[in-house]
């Protein structure tokens, strides 16, 4: 395994390096397969027909005279020794030498040659300082044996066979590597400059400077690890912004009602104070911050639950126009004391999967600010429907309308698109933020459409429950 503390220069220079061993062995590997399997099997093939077919020239008589004239001229002739005895003892006197130490002749090549059958030899043969492959065929006459005939031939060593092709073979392996090497060693510059910006990048990103992007001249992978780098580096810096932007707004509404509540408890404390109806308006707006902070603390907490990927839902068939009935019973008190018409058009066959007081909430928070934003004596429609698959409930108002500056911040943790709205109105623009983590959570989307005086238009979208047959 290579060294993970290696640089990856080192390591591509390593990996040549073995890629070179390896070539060099399977090289060797098959030369040598070369050798064995093929040049080898050759020989024996070519020992084994030419053994053959001087055994079949013989046909009467005895091993004497012409046949022992025919085998010395074929001995010059032919790459091959060839010797022809009567009895097998007289083999040794021909071949007085041993193949791997052992004689021979063999009890078993003794049965094989009764039976007429020729008998392979090979094997090493210190006098000759090579191996040698042989064969003897016994000589039949009229299904008589009349004599042996003993053919074989020393092997070439593979340096002798490949004696021309081993140098140009490692010569030419050595110069490709080595120019190779060259081409590589050249070229890690420039192949490895994107990494070393890349580490350079990571480190200023890692020290929370956002400012810088990688530069992409080109379409290859680095090029695409450049611009998922970017795009990650876009995504932190947003982070970071929204962070930033958080906690400067807990800070500033959590400002507030802490200077009342320090401000009223030191007035008490002091006795500052001292009309029974003074103090009991200073506890009175002590209390009503607390429980502003209160619900501030309770809504920063739920939408970071929602926004926790272990969050589960209750998830339930629900007929979408009884929650929105049950929903505008909630708010109906509050439309009356603003003389509020709250007007619904419902499609009642409508059935989504959701969790539904999840889904409860999300309607809370859109009717909730539909009646604190529309003027007294004015209108809210409810309409829901069916459209491409889905369920949608259109919550529209005739109130003060978003400007279309703030349109796309609109659910964003503590914006408010009108600054000089109070508390008691505009809330910690917490509300929005939840209703649409919860329609994210159903697979769901909400999109708002408003004009400036004169009203928004909200678009609850969820899929339509799938019934099958």
């Amino acid at each position: 395994m290579i060294n993970s503390n290696l640089t990856l220069n080192k390591k591509v220079s390593l990996l040549l390096l073995s890629s070179l061993f390896l070539t060099i062995v399977f090289s060797f590997l098959f030369i040598h397969f070369l050798y064995k399997d093929l040049y080898i099997g050759t020989v024996k093939e070519s020992l084994l027909y030419q053994g053959q077919r001087t055994a079949d020239h013989y046909h009467y008589g005895d091993v004497s005279g012409s046949v022992r004239d025919k085998i010395l001229w074929y001995n010059v002739i032919s790459p091959y020794e060839v010797s022809v005895v009567e009895k097998l003892e007289d083999l040794t006197k021909s071949f007085p030498y041993r193949i791997d130490q052992n004689p021979l002749i063999n009890n078993d090549d003794k049965r094989e040659l009764a039976k007429g059958n020729p008998v392979m030899k090979e094997g090493y043969v210190a006098e000759f300082n090579r191996n040698v492959i042989g064969a003897i065929f016994p000589l039949m006459n009229e299904e008589r044996l009349m004599g042996y005939l003993f053919i074989y031939i020393p092997l070439a060593e593979m340096t002798e066979v490949f004696s021309k092709g081993i140098p140009i073979l490692v010569l030419t392996g050595v110069m490709f590597y080595f120019v190779l090497f060259l081409i590589i060693q050249s070229s890690l510059g420039s192949l490895f400059k994107p990494v070393r910006e890349m580490q350079q990048f990571s480190n200023k990103v890692a020290k929370g400077d956002f400012s810088d992007r990688l530069n992409v001249n080109s379409r290859d992978e680095m090029a695409e690890l450049a611009l998922t780098f970017n795009g990650m580096v876009d995504s932190l810096q947003h982070q970071e912004e929204r962070k930033r932007q958080f906690l400067s707004n807990v800070a500033h509404e959590l400002r507030t009602p802490l200077t009342y509540i320090g401000g009223y408890a030191k007035a008490l404390t002091d006795k500052v104070q001292t009309n029974p109806e003074e103090m009991e308006e200073s506890l009175h707006l002590i209390q009503k911050e607390s429980i502003r902070m209160q619900k501030l603390i309770t809504e920063l907490l739920e939408l970071n639950k929602l926004e926790d990927s272990s969050f589960s839902l209750d998830i339930e068939p629900i007929v979408l126009s009884q929650l929105i009935m049950d929903s505008l019973t909630l708010i109906r008190p509050h439309a009356k004391n603003k003389k509020m018409d709250v007007q619904h058009d419902l499609n009642e066959e409508s059935i989504i999967n959701g969790d539904p007081n999840r889904v409860m909430q999300v309607f809370y928070n859109i009717l909730d600010n539909a009646l604190k934003y529309s003027p007294e004596e004015s209108r809210i429609l409810i309409q829901s429907y069916e459209e491409g698959g889905m369920a949608v409930v259109k919550i529209r108002d005739t109130g003060i309308g978003i400007p279309a500056g703030s349109l796309s911040r609109i659910g964003e943790r503590f914006y408010r698109s009108d600054l000089s709205r109070t508390r008691n109105t505009g809330g910690y623009g917490l509300g929005l933020s939840i209703a649409k983590e919860i329609m994210n959570k159903h697979d769901g989307s909400l999109s708002i459409d408003s004009e400036e005086g004169k009203g928004t238009t909200v678009y609850l979208r969820f899929p339509l429950l799938e019934i099958k047959d």
